[in-house]
This record gives structure tokens, sequence and C-alpha cells, in this order.
């Protein structure tokens, strides 16, 4: 029998990457996208012209990775180098440890407990929109311009600071952790993109200075985990820090270590704000650009009964096409916009032999945007995600929380408070692109604006 020749990938030349790298920092999209357009779907490169990876936007690959031989690939050390400065929570734990805290966490985002988070949630979006209804009735012309980014992060931070501590954070301590969690992020990608920089951060007390703020960070979080262990058992809310607390280990029965408690509880505060207020400023932004969309969001309401009262839980799957507008907007901009893997043993993909060792970078905005997979890829159209839509969406085309056993286990809890933050917007206001309107994007470790995102708010 004749032998089958092994696949060789197209290859970017390390000299090339290395004199590129400083254009790949500043606009890794644009770059990726280029690198995939010459080369096809799958691709190798260096990180930083100094590290081997293979990129892909093959959804056959990513499901290999992600699903079908998932034990064989783990987070590398991109990932784990987080730990640093969030600790060993379920982003960035691995093995039998991750395995053991995501059983012990799942329970709290079960449908029973986020039916009860949905009023939390519905309290904090009534307070924003009650503000924010004044500020427009205040504005000249009652024309009122906003960064939709900074009014989303607040909200954001909100819902999952109620969610979990059972009470708002101060202002000053959310903009103070906020920064915080923002700056950490910018250095801690830098680090990645550039990695022949880090001598120099050492010597200028740049890493020095990040792990101040990682201390600081858990100084504030510890603070409210301690507070909460020293209250009356029977002032206890029902929210997430609780569950957490309550929660006993299968195996011994025993509770969290403190120190464990809050690794899960940043790890929370980091992906429950970021993802939501990231998702919910590109959707604003979209509904801006399509307001026949938001105009239909307010007619399937109507329809539903719904147009003077805020939806339930179990009332939110009666209004499909706000969810497919969640949807459509987290294809385009995708929270997690790429993910890393390596492989722990020699495996093969289709002809294609990977090494142990191997690192992949699983191009997820890629994938979103990939002609061959979405018809009109460029174009915001919410009707692609309805159930009857036609062709259907291949396996592994669409990951805005990951996919396989590493699914975003806050992905229910996300959704859901996105819909009601929409809902709620599109009945009560009207938004309008502005001339300082600038869509660009900052792809840290999720997919950000790139500057403030002014948006015209108008009374509905």
């Amino acid at each position: 029998m004749k032998a089958v020749s092994p696949v060789i990938l197209p290859q970017v030349p390390r000299w090339r990457t290395l004199l590129g790298s400083l254009a790949m920092a500043r606009q890794p999209i644009q770059n990726l996208n280029r690198v995939l357009a010459r080369h096809g779907d799958t691709a190798r490169l260096y990180l930083g012209g100094l590290r081997p990876t293979i990129i892909t936007r093959d959804p056959a690959l990513v499901q290999h990775i992600l699903q079908k031989n998932h034990r064989r690939y783990l987070k590398s050390d991109l990932t784990h180098g987080l730990i640093r400065y969030l600790g060993r929570g379920l982003l960035t734990n691995e093995g039998a440890d991750w395995l053991r805290q995501r059983r012990l966490i799942q329970p709290g985002f079960h449908r029973q407990r986020l039916a009860a988070l949905t009023r939390l949630m519905q309290g904090v979006v009534e307070q924003w929109r009650l503000g924010l209804q004044q500020r427009v009735q205040a504005a000249p012309g009652g024309r009122l311009r906003v960064d939709i980014h900074q009014e989303m992060t607040q909200v954001a931070f909100d819902i999952i600071a109620r969610a979990t501590f059972g009470t708002n954070m101060t202002a000053p301590e959310q903009f103070r952790l906020s920064d915080m969690l923002t700056r950490i992020q910018a250095f801690y990608v830098r680090t990645v993109r550039q990695p022949y920089l880090r001598p120099w951060f050492t010597a200028t007390g740049t890493f020095a200075r990040h792990d101040a703020f990682s201390r600081e960070l858990r100084a504030l979080v510890r603070g409210y985990i301690r507070q909460r262990l020293a209250a009356p058992p029977a002032t206890a809310p029902d929210d997430l820090l609780q569950m957490l607390l309550d929660a006993r280990y299968e195996d011994n029965g025993e509770p969290m270590s403190e120190d464990q408690l809050l690794d899960e509880v940043n790890i929370l505060l980091l992906a429950g704000h970021e993802t939501s207020a990231n998702a919910l400023s590109w959707m604003f932004y979209l509904l801006a650009c399509h307001p026949d969309a938001a105009e239909r969001v307010q007619q399937e309401r109507s329809a539903a009964g719904l147009a003077t009262r805020p939806p339930e839980f179990q009332e939110l799957p009666q209004l499909p096409y706000s969810q497919q507008i969640i949807q459509e907007t987290m294809r385009l901009y995708p929270p997690a916009w790429i993910l890393d893997r390596v492989a722990l043993e020699d495996d093969e993909f289709r002809g294609l032999p990977i090494p142990k060792g191997t690192l992949f970078s699983i191009y997820i905005h890629g994938l979103h945007h990939h002609p061959q997979l979405w018809p009109e890829a460029e174009m915001f159209r919410p009707e692609r995600f309805a159930p009857d839509a036609a062709p259907p969406i291949p396996p592994y085309a669409y990951l805005p929380f990951g996919g396989g056993p590493r699914l975003c286990v806050g992905n229910h809890f996300a959704l859901t408070e996105i819909q009601l933050v929409l809902l709620e917007a599109t009945r009560c206001f009207q938004f309008h692109l502005t001339s300082a309107t600038v869509p660009g994007t900052d792809p840290l470790i999720t997919l950000r604006p790139k500057a403030p995102l002014w948006l015209d708010v108008t009374a509905q």
C-alpha cells in the first residue's frame, strides 16, 4: 500500500515575524488575517519572532483540539502566566485540580440559581436606566453623548459585584479594580507578544509594579470575603460568594481554602464583567448602525406581552430575536478572540503530525469571520442564528465562550445579563452614531474597544 505523505504546513519565516513583531503587537487581528489570507486556514509562525506556534481557523482542527482529543491538549504557559496576577482559578487551572474546581462551582450557575440572579440583575439594570434617563433629560436637546464602553463596564461590574458579594462595590473601589485589571491585561499581553522585552521589564521594575497591582487586587477582594465570614450566618445573602463558601468537595467534604476562594472570586470578577461589558458595548454600537434591528426587538417584546414590564427568567426564550442579536454581536466581536493549547503528547490530524509540545493559537476571530463558513461574513445579520436559518452553522465555527469541556461555566449568566440590558435599553433609549464614533478594536485577553466608543443617546 502506498504510504501517505505527511501534511506540511506553510510557514512564515522567523525573520519575517521578528521584523513584524511590533506591527503584530499593535494590530494582531489585521496581521493574522493577512497571514491566513495568504497561507490558508492553518499556518506556522513565531510569536514575537521567537516562539513557534500553529495558528488555525480550521473548525475541524479546532474541534479536534478542544473536544475530540481534548485530553491531549492543555492551556499553555501563555495562559498559565496569568496565575502570577490572578491566581489559580477556573480560567488558569488545569488537570485534576481544574476538574475538581469545575464540579464544585458548576452548580452555582444552574437554571434555578440563574432565575434568582435574574431579579438581582434587573435591579441593577433598572438603576442604570433611571440614572441614564435623568442625564438624557438634562442634556441639551435631550441628546446625551456617552462612552458606551464606560457605561457598560459600570453596569457589568455592578451586576457581578452584586451577584458575587450581595452588594455594590463603592465607585472608587470599582474604578480602581477596573483600572488594575486593565493594566494587568495590557501588560501581560505585551509580555506574550514581545517576549524579547522581558529583561527590560525586569530591569525597569515593570514586572514588580504589576505584581503590586495583583497584591492590591487580592487585598481588596479578600476584604469582602472576610466581611462575609465575620457576618452572622443568618444574614448571609444568596449570592455566588455564599455558594462558594457553602460548597464542599465530593472527595473529602471540605470547603475551599481562603486562598483558593480568593482565586476563584478574582476570576469571577474578571471574566464576569469583562466579557459582558465588551459584548454590550459592541452590541449597542451595532444597533446604532442598524436601528431597524432595535425596532424589531421592541416589536418582538410587544408581541410577547412584555412591552411594559421586565421579563422573568423563564420568559427570555420567548424573545429569540434579541438573543440572535447577542449571538451575532459575539460572532463579529468575540469576547475571547484567541485561545492557546499545547500538545501533551504526540498526535495527528488528517495527515498533519503534531509532536508533543506543539503550541496552537486557536484564532476564534478568524473562525467567526471566515468567508467560507459565514455568508456575508462581515455583515450584521442576526437572523443567521434563527433555528431554521440556512446554511446551518458548521460545528466549531462559532465559539464565543470557547468549546469542549472547558466551555465557559458562566456563559448562561452572561447571556442572561446581556439580554436583560438589551431589552431595557431598547425600551427606553435610541442609540446613534456620531462623528466621534471610532470602532477600533483592542485585542487584549478580551476584545475591547481601542478608545472611548462614543454614541449619542436619546429617549425612545
